[in-house]
């Protein structure tokens, strides 16, 4: 492996992030697990940045992809294509948007890319409302709106960004607030904001802060700033890379835990709908999506052969109810890790919904970020058998857990048991 990882270091950016001290290779999954190059096998709570949403190898997947691949590997844009059109019919009915538009791409960053540049031109306003704490990609416009510091490397932008209050609940001015007052201070914070500025395009907003450390605002706080959206003409759009199909369990998308006043103008997508295939895309409604006067193609975006494995993969995830799962499972290993992390003065909180977790660390005894624990927990995880994820701010305190929506309620024990067992290691 030492080999491999110099090999790396000498084609690399120094800047491209590598998990653990000793960097592993992972060479195959199947289910919930995946194994290394010295035939070790872990656990996967991570499911490569909740993107094998399903599980590794599913066989329905698989088989869309090579029976695909035997027709037909690639066509772009300018043929018609019918798998992209029958995945763009579903995931318009499934989106809650009327009149829905759907515009393939391949990757979140590129996908949130294409909402900024709809809002943008639709509005003629090249300033963008987003949160605090968020994270929606790595291009030049998505880094600019970027409200985490250790994701957002340059000042530059074509974009002026301010950003709102609101996406994380336990930490901030209004911390110690009721949920009620919480969305009265973050709407309060918004209108202040608006009679300040010139008319934004929009509102970029992550339901659960996927990034930031799965954070997340009151249910109800982007239905009380929609009311005030609307009556100042600014789009909403809700980046649904992570919380989309049904991870949060208690909903399809994460935007549905504020639906009171509607589905948003525009909605993201990407990684767990193609399971691992690279697939990415944008729903809004027509008279947004067609608001272009240019041309404009995909060369990769729809590609039969990945739009055949995500739906393969929709397919599978709604027959078998894994949104349900999410809840059930997810549900029992919330409490699960909530015991666990009780005997832990390392803990600060166990948050989350679904399958969907975070479990932030801190300096015992006081309110510190403790990113030297989280990066100690991650190593004695990997050591027991497991991998997790980390995020939460330019801290990264937060441990992320996010397994494939098949998770079994033996396999949540499992993990949950190694956490516990790398948490009192790391302390």
């Amino acid at each position: 492996m030492s080999g491999l990882y110099e090999r790396h270091r000498a084609v690399s950016p120094d800047w491209l992030a590598l998990y653990y001290r000793h960097p592993v290779e992972l060479t195959h999954g199947e289910g919930r697990y995946v194994w290394d190059a010295d035939g070790n096998r872990y656990l996967d709570f991570f499911g490569g940045i909740l993107t094998t949403m399903t599980a590794h190898a599913l066989p329905e997947v698989t088989k869309a992809v090579a029976e695909q691949a035997g027709r037909i590997i690639h066509s772009s844009t300018l043929y018609l294509n019918r798998p992209m059109v029958e995945l763009a019919e579903r995931i318009a009915a499934l989106s809650g948007i009327p009149d829905a538009r759907v515009f393939f791409t391949t990757s979140g960053t590129e996908a949130n890319d294409t909402a900024l540049l709809l809002a943008t031109a639709y509005r003629g306003s090249n300033q963008i409302l987003a949160m605090r704490n968020s994270y929606h990609g790595r291009s030049f416009s998505t880094v600019s709106i970027t409200g985490n510091q250790a994701w957002s490397p340059t000042s530059l932008s074509p974009l002026q960004t301010l950003y709102v209050h609101g996406g994380v609940r336990s930490r901030g001015p209004y911390a110690e607030l009721s949920d009620e007052r919480f969305i009265e201070a973050c709407v309060a914070d918004l209108e202040d904001l608006l009679g300040h500025t010139r008319v934004p395009a929009a509102l970029i907003a992550e339901p659960v802060q996927g990034v930031g450390g799965f954070a997340s605002p009151p249910d109800g706080l982007f239905a009380a700033f929609r009311q005030v959206l609307d009556r100042h003409g600014v789009l909403w759009i809700s980046d649904e890379v992570q919380t989309g199909w049904g991870r949060t369990g208690d909903h399809f998308w994460g935007w549905q835990a504020h639906a009171e006043h509607g589905p948003p103008d525009i909605l993201t997508f990407a990684k767990g709908i193609g399971n691992g295939m690279s697939v990415g895309g944008v729903v809004a409604r027509a008279e947004v999506m067609n608001c272009l006067d240019a041309n404009s193609i995909s060369t990769f975006g729809g590609s039969p052969v990945t739009m055949a494995a995500s739906l393969a993969n929709l397919s599978y995830l709604l027959e078998h109810d894994l949104q349900g799962n999410a809840r059930r499972v997810g549900g029992l290993l919330i409490e699960r890790l909530r015991s666990v992390a009780a005997a832990s003065p390392a803990v600060r909180e166990v948050r989350g919904r679904g399958l969907m977790i975070g479990i932030e660390l801190v300096r015992p005894g006081t309110d510190e970020a403790a990113p030297e624990a989280a990066a100690a927990v991650l190593e004695a995880a990997r050591a027991g058998g497991l991998l997790i994820g980390k995020g939460g701010g330019h801290h990264t305190s937060v441990l992320r857990i996010a397994p494939p929506l098949t998770l079994t309620v033996a396999e949540a024990e499992e993990g949950a048991a190694i956490l516990a067992d790398a948490l009192h290691a790391a302390a």
